[in-house]
């Protein structure tokens, strides 16, 4: 019998005692599955609040796959909280998994299993690494269907492949003769694939044997020349502005040409375009959703301006300090204003040889307390003023 976790007390003992009193049973359910509440901003989700979000709403700000790994990195039955937070949690995990997908691929691309393949120590440790995540992951979804363990295993899956595909690389870069056993990478990967099968994060119409997560939609039967046709018109237009700028000898136009090829051409192509130089490699081309990509360009575009306002508003802020410490004492003194009514000066009378506040903007003498205050802030600005003087004088 399942519900929330508010219907344990009294509603699910009541339900037990009537329907067991009505059956003449000692025993009307055997296992209670009660689900945590899901809270929005800290508060339970409630419509007679008005505060809850619906699916088609969750659907609008993030991809389903997006939105079934946030609840899997939550425990069913605890409480969670569903916001920017945990939701930024779930896109950090997406990028890590989708980036492990494309490195794999990228490797088998290179590496064939008719080439000749060292089992060293390296691939047994990940291939040890497959068997402890295989067994992890089953007593984690038996214990109570723990689905943030099952996703700690895999996730640890994920390094421990990253760590022999460097371990490759390194050695590849020394030697120039070691490459990845294609087999035992290829199996981490399948395994994963197949977890997030079975939890719906990936299709379940996805073949046996296929790695990572689906690409938009499946262009197979598709017209070759309809295909091709956006990604040769890139590339010709991509040609002609190099060899532009190659005539006119222009180094620096040539690579700006590759940077707008790579950044701007191919990712609405669903193309991404990575430059390395790991391992004596060349750059790598990953497949991935054109809606994605694009997504990722202007994340990262509002990202470089949020930056940029950041940085102008301190430079903004800087510049206030800056032009507060350049003024003398007396003078900074002068300018100061009540803290509620920043039309009315704080003081309104000064000592003509010290330059110090004597009277309050009440035009009341300042008493004991207030010219200690006072003297505190010229002591300060005093400070402030000497300590700048003798910066611009460097």
């Amino acid at each position: 019998h399942s519900g929330g976790e508010d219907l344990k007390f009294p509603h699910h003992d009541n339900e037990m005692a009537q329907a067991e009193a009505h059956s003449d049973c000692t025993q009307w359910v055997n296992y209670f599955v009660h689900a945590g509440h899901l809270n929005i901003k800290g508060f339970k989700m409630s419509k007679s609040l008005k505060n809850f979000i619906s699916i088609q709403g969750a659907l609008e700000q993030n991809s389903p796959r997006q939105v079934r790994l946030c609840f899997l990195l939550h425990k069913y039955n605890d409480p969670m909280d569903y916001g920017d937070s945990t939701m930024a949690e779930a896109l950090t995990v997406e990028k890590m998994f989708g980036e492990f997908f494309h490195n794999v691929k990228a490797v088998l691309r290179e590496t064939s299993i008719t080439q000749p393949q060292k089992w060293n120590a390296g691939a047994r440790t990940l291939q040890l690494a497959i068997t402890t995540c295989r067994n992890s992951v089953d007593a984690a979804l038996k214990d109570d269907f723990d689905t943030p363990v099952a996703m700690k295993a895999l996730q640890s899956l994920v390094k421990a492949t990253n760590v022999y595909l460097e371990s490759v690389a390194a050695a590849a870069s020394s030697d120039g003769g070691a490459v990845a056993v294609s087999l035992v990478v290829r199996n981490a990967a399948v395994y994963i694939t197949e977890i997030f099968t079975m939890l719906g994060v990936i299709p379940g119409t996805t073949d046996a044997g296929a790695i990572g997560f689906p690409i938009g939609s499946s262009a197979s039967g598709a017209n070759a020349e309809e295909t091709l046709t956006p990604v040769l018109d890139a590339l010709l237009e991509f040609r002609s502005s190099v060899r532009d700028q190659a005539r006119a000898k222009n180094t620096q136009g040539v690579l700006k040409e590759c940077d707008s090829f790579r950044d701007e051409a191919l990712p609405p192509l669903g193309i991404r375009l990575e430059d390395t130089t790991s391992g004596g490699r060349k750059s790598v081309w990953k497949l991935a959703d054109p809606a994605e990509l694009m997504r990722e360009q202007e994340q990262k575009r509002l990202e470089e301006e949020r930056r940029r306002a950041e940085k102008a508003a301190k430079a903004v802020e800087q510049a206030k300090k800056d032009a507060l410490n350049s003024m003398p004492p007396i003078e900074f003194m002068k300018q100061l204003t009540l803290d509620d009514s920043p039309d009315v000066p704080k003081y309104s009378q000064f000592d003509p040889d010290t330059g110090m506040p004597t009277h309050f903007h009440t035009k009341e003498p300042l008493n004991k307390s207030q010219l200690k205050k006072a003297a505190k802030e010229f002591q300060g600005q005093t400070k402030k003023y000497e300590k700048h003087c003798a910066k611009q004088q460097k």
